[in-house]
This record gives C-alpha cells, sequence and structure tokens, in this order.
C-alpha cells in the first residue's frame, strides 16, 4: 500500500472510532449522563447532523487549497472537538461536542475519495477508495470494540481519548506521507454547484441517504438487541462487535472489487436488495445466538460491500466538481445514520422490542435499491450517461 492512503486510511480509522462506538457505548453513556437510550440515539443523529453541515460546507470553502493543506486541516478540527467530546459534562454539552465532531468527517472522506482515485492505477480507483474506508472496517474490528470494552469496564471518556491519539498519528501521517497534488486552478464555484441541478445527483442522494439507513437502523441499537433478544452478556458485546468489523472489513474490500468489474451502479443496486433480505433474516433469527453471530458478520459485510461503489457512483456523476459530490456522498451516509437512529428509535420509543429497528432498517435498505434502480433506469434513457 502507497504511503499516502495509509495516511488517508489512519483517517479512517480515527473516524470510524468516534463514528461507529457510539452504538456499543450507548448504556454506557446513557447510566452516566442519566438519560433513557432513545435520547443517546440522538447523540449518534447529532454526529450526523454534523457530517451533513460539514460536509458540503467545508469543501466549499476550502476546495481552492491543495488536497494535503485541507486535510490536515480537518484533522485537527477532528482531533479538538474529539477532545471536546471526552470532557462533556452532560447531555447537551455531549450533543453540541457529536455536532461539532462531525464536521470534518464528510469534507475528509470527500477530498480523501478524489485523491484516492487520483493516485490510483487505472482500473482501480475504486478499489484504491476502498483501502481508505478499509480504515472504517478495521475501526470496527479493532477500535470499536476496544472501544467499547473500555467503555464497559472503565470509562466511555478514555475511548474518545484513544480517538484523540488516533488523531494526532494521522495528522503526522498527513504531514510526512500525503503528496502535495496542486490546488484546482481556476476553480469555477458556480459551475461546481450545478451538481446539485442533476436529477442523477438527487437520486444518488436520496438512494444514500434513504439506503444506508437500513445499516444505521440496525446497527445503531445492536447492543441492546443482542442484550435483549439474543441473550448475550454485556461484556459478550465487545467480542460480537469484532465479528461485525471482519465482516464489513471483508464487504469493504468485496465491494471495491465489484465496482470496478461491473458497473457501480448495479453493484450498489445488488448490495442494497441484499442488505435487506439480510435484515429482515436478522429479525427472525436473533433469538438464536449462533444465527445472530453468523448474520452480525454477514449483514456487515454487505453494509460495507455498498461503500465504495456508492462512493465512485457519485464521483463519476460529478465531473469537474468530484470533491464537493464526494462530500455530499458522506453527507448522505450522515443523513442515513441519523434517519436510522431516529426511526430505528420510534418503535422502541412506542414499546416495541428491540428486533423492530431492524425491521424498519430492511424497509430503509429496499427503499434505496429501488433509488437506485430509478437511476439505472433514467441512465438508459440518457445516452450520454454510462452508470448502468
Amino acid at each position: 500500500m502507497k504511503k499516502s492512503l495509509l495516511a488517508l486510511t489512519l483517517g479512517g480509522l480515527g473516524i470510524g472510532i468516534t463514528e461507529f462506538v457510539m452504538m456499543g457505548l450507548l448504556p454506557d453513556i446513557a447510566k452516566d449522563l442519566n438519560i433513557t437510550i432513545p435520547q443517546a440515539g440522538h447523540l449518534i443523529s447529532a454526529y450526523a447532523l454534523g457530517v451533513v453541515i460539514g460536509a458540503p460546507l467545508l469543501v466549499v470553502i476550502a476546495g481552492s487549497y491543495p488536497p494535503k493543506k485541507i486535510l490536515m486541516v480537518l484533522m485537527i478540527m477532528f482531533t479538538g472537538f474529539n477532545a471536546f467530546s471526552a470532557f462533556a459534562p452532560d447531555y447537551h454539552t455531549m450533543f453540541a461536542a457529536r455536532l461539532l465532531a462531525g464536521l470534518p468527517h464528510g469534507a475528509f472522506f470527500g477530498v480523501g475519495s478524489v485523491v484516492a482515485s487520483r493516485i490510483a492505477e487505472k482500473g482501480k480507483e475504486a478499489q484504491s477508495v476502498s483501502l481508505m474506508f478499509a480504515g472504517l472496517t478495521i475501526a470496527n474490528v479493532i477500535g470499536v470494540p476496544l472501544g467499547t470494552y473500555i467503555g464497559h469496564n472503565y470509562s466511555w471518556r478514555y475511548t474518545f481519548i484513544i480517538i484523540v491519539i488516533v488523531g494526532l498519528v494521522t495528522l503526522l501521517s498527513l504531514k510526512s506521507w500525503m503528496p502535495n497534488l496542486p490546488a484546482t486552478k481556476n476553480r469555477d464555484l458556480g459551475k461546481e454547484l450545478n451538481f446539485f441541478k442533476l436529477p442523477e445527483s438527487w437520486l444518488i442522494i436520496l438512494m444514500i441517504a434513504i439506503g444506508t439507513g437500513g445499516l444505521f437502523s440496525w446497527y445503531s441499537y445492536i447492543a441492546p438487541l443482542l442484550t435483549e433478544v439474543s441473550g448475550f452478556s454485556a461484556n459478550s458485546i465487545t467480542y460480537i462487535l469484532v465479528v461485525a468489523g471482519l465482516g464489513m472489513l471483508v464487504g469493504n474490500f468485496i465491494g471495491g472489487k465489484l465496482a470496478d468489474k461491473i458497473s457501480p451502479a448495479k453493484a450498489t443496486i445488488a448490495l442494497l436488495i441484499a442488505m435487506s433480505v439480510s435484515l429482515v433474516i436478522v429479525h427472525y433469527v436473533s433469538g438464536n445466538q449462533v444465527l445472530a453471530i453468523i448474520m452480525t458478520f454477514v449483514t456487515g459485510a454487505i453494509a460495507f460491500a455498498a461503500a465504495s461503489p456508492i462512493q465512485m457512483l457519485m464521483i463519476n456523476t460529478a465531473k469537474g466538481s468530484e470533491m464537493l459530490a464526494a462530500s455530499v456522498s458522506q453527507a448522505s451516509f450522515n443523513i442515513g445514520n441519523a434517519l436510522g437512529a431516529f426511526l430505528g428509535g420510534l418503535p422502541l420509543a412506542a414499546g416495541y422490542d428491540y428486533t423492530s429497528p431492524v425491521s424498519v432498517g430492511a424497509i430503509m435498505a429496499l427503499t434505496g435499491a429501488a433509488f437506485a434502480w430509478m437511476l439505472i433506469a433514467r441512465s438508459k434513457r440518457v445516452s450520454k450517461l454510462n452508470y448502468a
């Protein structure tokens, strides 16, 4: 692996830990801050809202600077705001801290995706992007389970201190290894913003926001699902999250190869349908511990296999405004994060059990597949586009 890609992978690692560890720490944070688990779920939504706000805004502001400088500033923001989270004394402060910590997330992946595709070998762009997203999956194999273990047995605040350390290491790696790619010359912001006038752009945004919400409706409440329905102990969650992370790691690389072999659009629709089917199975087998663990691996693999195809689909849609489009893709992922956590929490608040968010997720993934189908159908009518 090129060292420049390794720096992006480290950034993905830190971002992955801070985003996904919240799911495993929900009971601990809820207890410490004296709030309910559905209220703690709002902290997941706060982070996602920060991504939605920060992704396009920061790219628009910083888009004329060299990519290396942009990435380093974003990582400074990431590190500082996660330090704020570590010392938040109450729910409202923690909500603000999570909102701010989410601001650099989408812009980092947006700029990083374009950088990864530019330095990739011809025909391996999606695989190069998948190496950056590998940081997210490694986070779910190592960082999230470790952070969950520390949160259960010591303090969830120590977990955020670890995230700060990862941020500092990433910052040094970017400074040392990231090539000095030139800034965009003769940047035309108005032309870049024309991206939002494309119907295809909005189809992809809706596909991501609703479709990937299926993942977050399941994963946001995975800890209580496994303890209350499957009957695992709280200490077992750490090890089961490793299983989920391994699935995500495997799925991420499969998705990158699949998107390079067939079209990103076809890969996306197939994977969203598979995610819906997987979540339906999770709903019915969670009472069996063996099957619950198997489906945790499978669902994680399918969900993250879609990451690289979706990112390449967005980049290919937006010639001339790739960084903005890639950041919007990340914002859309986190709209899905917020929607999944919120909509998945509604049946819980109404008194249903912890399998109910999974059912919500299956519907969301299938709806996302419908938007992917609409995109492919449109591409067949518009000959100059080549998504299908």
